[in-house]
């Protein structure tokens, strides 16, 4: 396989993360100096799914040539070089049967035609699950092709800010945006102490909660929840219909007035124990799909179907709550005032460490394919920067091609570690 290629074509998608240029830089200079040339798509899948035979890809708006000059200086800079989009060929495709149908399958067979007609042969993906996800399935859509098309070998690089990647231990820009946030944190609770006051930051973690425990933790936040942590007092339940099925389901939501009263507890423990009459509560967004269904009315969701947080805004949510709350037990008022943190985090300039993981990360893209011969696997690292290649199958349900979330496992040193710095509460 591998001296068949000649041309790779690197694209990303989803949100932004530091140290994304490392990973691009260094996959595509890695090909460039085994005589390969690599073509950047731009935007991820957005002009790859409008292509078209009477609208061909342009070179500069839809794809780019990434050779030495352009990459040149390029490891340690902000931002996406080739930038993203959320587009996604495969949002149809719900089960190994839905690559049978031509209509579902549509999409990926003009991302297909649209990589073949710049002489792609071979795709490497950077980005999060859904991407995963949006890989694996092109992956198994070209195994339905007839045996004389030729096949883009595929090999995906992980990508999040949210860390909760299964296959790997820490994904490129974690490490940046906790820094971020937890300097972020750091000039709130100055801010806090100086008013008397309570801060609600709600920062990014859709899924898992390792970004805002990494920011609370670095940050010393008065107390950090994520969803790993409704359950007991903290979760309740409701029975919905699910909307594909009709068949009423048990969902696990957040119970609203035990997260309140546990925030307002530990407010009075720092004021009459500590004497501390100000602090930082930290929530991630993921807690926002554990609402009950009745607060989600209205809320968008994306292709992937996931809902805006930030049309949720979770952190003044709950600030006007927790107010309320506190002022019901000790009729004293408190200003307590909702944040939210994250975008901030996602293009700032990569840490040493983020540069270093994500320039191994991207050389392992390169590796897998021309090297090893790779087709369907994700690039890892373990221990001292090894590069490990975890096959699609490992990480994505095959009956129903999502992949699994990596939660923070309770009672887990990180997890106690957590619990452990924020301020002690008998609860």
């Amino acid at each position: 396989m591998s001296h068949q290629i000649r041309r790779a074509a690197i694209l990303f998608s989803g949100g932004p993360a530091p140290a994304a240029n490392a990973v691009i830089s260094c996959c595509a200079h890695a090909f460039n100096k085994a005589g390969i040339q690599v073509v950047g798509i731009m935007h991820g899948y957005k002009h790859l799914m409008e292509f078209a035979p009477g609208k061909p890809l342009r070179e500069g708006p839809d794809y780019v040539l990434l050779d030495s000059y352009r990459l040149k200086r390029t490891r340690n800079q902000r931002g996406i070089m080739i930038g993203t989009a959320r587009a996604n060929p495969g949002k149809h495709i719900n089960s190994p049967a839905d690559l049978q149908n031509a209509e579902k399958t549509a999409p990926m067979k003009t991302v297909y035609e649209a990589l073949r007609s710049i002489g792609a042969d071979a795709l490497i993906s950077i980005g999060g699950d859904d991407t995963l996800k949006t890989a694996n399935k092109f992956k198994l859509y070209q195994e339905t092709l007839p045996p004389d098309q030729p096949r883009l070998p595929v090999v995906h690089i992980p990508k999040t800010i949210d860390n909760d990647y299964n296959g790997i231990d820490f994904t490129f820009g974690y490490f940046t945006a906790v820094d971020v946030l937890a300097g972020e944190i750091r000039n709130l609770i100055a801010d806090a102490e100086a008013g008397d006051a309570y801060f609600v930051c709600e920062t990014m973690g859709r899924s898992a909660g390792w970004l805002a425990y990494g920011a609370a933790i670095a940050g010393e936040a008065s107390l950090v929840l994520s969803v790993e942590d409704i359950e007991g007092d903290l979760a309740a339940y409701e029975e919905l219909p699910n909307p594909k099925t009709g068949k009423v389901e048990r969902r696990k939501v957040m119970n609203f007035d035990g997260v309140v009263k546990k925030i307002v507890k530990l407010m009075r423990v720092r004021e009459e124990r500590d004497n501390k009459n100000f602090g930082v509560i930290v929530l991630a967004e993921g807690l926002a799909e554990f609402m009950p269904a009745k607060e989600l009315e209205g809320i968008p969701r994306d292709d992937h179907g996931h809902i805006s947080v930030a049309d949720v805004d979770l952190g003044k949510k709950f600030a006007k709550m927790v107010a309320k709350e506190y002022k019901a037990q000790t009729s004293r008022t408190r200003k307590v005032t909702g944040v939210q943190l994250g975008y901030e985090s996602r293009c700032a300039p990569p840490n040493a460490f983020d540069v270093m993981l994500g320039s191994q990360l991207g050389v392992g893209g390169y590796r897998a394919i021309v090297e090893k011969g790779l087709n369907g696997v994700m690039v890892s690292i373990v221990g001292q920067l090894e590069l490990r290649y975890v096959p699609f199958e490992q990480l994505v349900d095959p009956t129903n091609l999502v992949t699994v979330v990596r939660f923070i496992e309770k009672k887990s040193d990180f997890w106690q570690l957590a619990r452990f710095l924020e301020t002690q509460v008998d609860w």
